[in-house]
């Protein structure tokens, strides 16, 4: 490693614009989570990490970097990261909100339509072969159209899902841990238990916390409508996967479009058996433009911490970082 210039230890290939971005800050060094909490890259002289969410940057593998001034998570969230551990070090960590607000939001309400009108299951019939012709009781699915649309979590892309509701001429409510004014006037906020019982559609927003691990259980599935069709591209483990597929197999629910896992990338294996479930890889932020964006982003935190400045986009605020010369990065 050449010490003239910053170290960037990055745990994926991301896009060429984003590698490329970063070889201007300094040397871009290709690891792992893995291999940086092993001690397999000369974690001594690595200044920055740039993470995927599927990275468990734990207190262990942050202690193995006594030179790192950030973790720039390649993401909106942070719940992979050690929050409290890096401030402790006196280590940044900084996510890449907003570039993707509005690309999540599309993604959430193409599954909510996905799964309310059964496209999932029509593309098996119709690749199978077995699609015989219009029939009029073929996979009936629900409307979308002024039905009302529950957001769990009201912040950006909350926010952006309910925007996209109201296109549909839909009734929203929401439900957030604080009082947030509404887009609309004919939005309402309301506990989650109401909007559980009220909505047709709920789509989840919210960050993974102690507290929103399993919100989404057998008791609160059992709150919602049979004709209700839940939507999550949050964060897996928000839902308990076992009690959905009990709820799904059990009409207890019409449909369910999710985007994230409770044990990604494995699939509970019941889900995989339903068709009144679409199932996507984790699609949330997958448009060229905002990939390209959050690379943007995350070598804007990087740029600022090298600089000896705060990030762009911090997620923690140590009370004491760590000091460096002031390096010469744009």
């Amino acid at each position: 490693m050449n010490r003239g210039q910053p170290v960037i230890a990055v745990t994926s290939l991301l896009l060429d614009q984003t590698m490329d971005r970063l070889g201007e800050l300094g040397e871009v060094v290709l690891t792992s989570a893995a291999d940086l909490r092993q001690g397999h890259h000369h974690q001594d002289q690595v200044d920055a990490v740039v993470s995927l969410l599927a990275d468990p940057i734990d207190a262990e593998t942050l202690r193995q970097l006594p030179g790192a001034l950030i973790v720039a998570n390649y993401a909106v969230g942070v719940n992979n990261v050690d929050l409290a551990e890096a401030e402790r070090l006196g280590i940044y960590v900084s996510n890449t909100p907003d570039v993707l607000t509005e690309t999540t939001a599309d993604l959430a309400f193409a599954l909510l339509l996905a799964a309310a009108r059964h496209i999932g299951a029509g593309e098996r019939l119709v690749r199978s072969g077995r699609f015989s012709g219009w029939q009029p009781d073929l996979l009936l699915g629900v409307d979308v159209h002024h039905k009302t649309l529950g957001v769990v979590g009201y912040g950006r892309i909350g926010r952006a899902v309910a925007r996209r509701g109201r296109g549909f001429e839909m009734r929203v409510l929401y439900c957030d841990e604080a009082p947030r004014e509404p887009c609309a006037a004919d939005e309402r906020q309301v506990d989650l238990e109401t909007l559980l019982r009220e909505s047709d559609f709920v789509s989840l927003h919210l960050p993974l916390t102690a507290e929103s691990r399993h919100l989404i259980d057998r008791r609160r599935l059992a709150l919602m409508k049979p004709t209700a069709v839940l939507v999550n591209t949050a964060r897996g483990p928000v839902v308990d996967e076992a009690a959905l597929a009990e709820a799904l197999a059990g009409k207890r629910l019409a449909a369910a479009g999710l985007d994230v896992y409770e044990q990604e990338p494995q699939v509970h294996p019941d889900l995989l058996a339903l068709d009144n479930v679409v199932l996507a890889p984790h699609l949330g932020s997958s448009s060229t433009e905002t990939r390209i964006a959050m690379g943007e982003t995350v070598a804007r935190n990087v740029a600022a911490v090298l600089r000896g400045d705060p990030p762009v986009n911090p997620a923690n605020a140590p009370a004491d970082p760590r000091n460096r010369a002031r390096r010469s990065v744009t």
